[in-house]
């Protein structure tokens, strides 16, 4: 029953994690945009850093949970 639960888990992780690497490319578009202004840029800039850890996060976990299902 574990098994199954980590593979729920280890889909579910993979999917944020993937979600959060998606936002923080999107961020840093937003960060490197010359035409936005700069109290944007900024919170893009702090935007994409927090999905960066999200992301790592969130793949560490799903790594977990990968090796945790093969037992």
């Amino acid at each position: 029953m574990d098994t199954l639960k980590d593979t729920a888990n280890y889909v579910g992780d993979s999917v944020k994690g993937a979600t959060s690497g998606a936002q923080k490319e999107g961020h840093k578009e937003v960060a490197k945009d010359s035409d936005a202004s700069l109290n944007t840029r900024a919170s893009a800039a702090k935007d994409a850093v927090s999905d960066k850890f999200d992301e790592t996060k969130n793949n560490t976990s799903a790594d977990v949970n990968k090796e945790s299902a093969k037992h």
